[in-house]
């Protein structure tokens, strides 16, 4: 039975989305005046330089995610994603990224962090951290990924299924490989 789409619950860094975002965007505009001003293979090389950095982008800054349905919890990494079922999740904490224990592994998930600035002022115990803190964003999701266990833990069954990142992967080979080809055709 799949699960609704208002069953998931998607938990990611808005800082770094945004951030993400921005370079994209920058790199989309590079793009364009490359393709308006500048069509020779020297072009096409430093295109292929920006599309690997616009990749990258997404790779490192937009892609990572932690998403929790009826069946299964989703940690979307950097180049991985992890399925794991609720039957198979033993625990959760928050380090400095969010850590999902399944038996005797550990899966992180950079899509939850805590902003070492946040880290710094509950030690020091100085001015109370505000309400949208990187601790209590990561507490909350916590809590949420504790109570789907508690939900749906019995019910939920499966192995653990890890995959790679196929299309992001292929996009910077492809990237790569137009890029050798350009230099040398310099």
């Amino acid at each position: 039975m799949k699960s609704k789409s208002s069953d998931t619950e998607r938990y990611l860094s808005t800082s770094n989305r945004i951030t993400g975002f921005l370079v994209v965007g920058i790199g989309v505009l590079a793009l364009i005046d490359i393709v308006v001003e500048w069509r020779s293979a020297s072009g096409l090389l430093v295109a292929c330089v920006i599309g690997i950095v616009m990749v990258l982008a997404y790779v490192f800054l937009i892609r990572p995610s932690v998403t929790l349905s009826p069946e299964h919890i989703l940690l979307r990494n950097h180049l991985r994603d992890h399925e794991i079922p609720w039957s198979e999740v033993t625990g959760v904490d928050v380090a400095d990224i969010l850590r999902v224990h399944a038996g005797d592994n550990k899966f992180r998930a950079p899509g939850v962090v805590l902003v070492m600035r946040d880290v710094r002022k509950q030690r020091v115990g100085g001015a109370r951290l505000p309400e949208d803190s990187s601790i209590s964003r990561a507490d909350f999701v916590v809590d949420r990924i504790e109570a789907h266990m508690n939900q749906y833990g019995e019910q939920a069954g499966g192995e653990v299924v890890t995959s790679w990142a196929r299309p992001e992967l292929i996009a910077i080979g492809v990237l790569a490989v137009v890029a050798v080809v350009a230099a040398l055709l310099r």
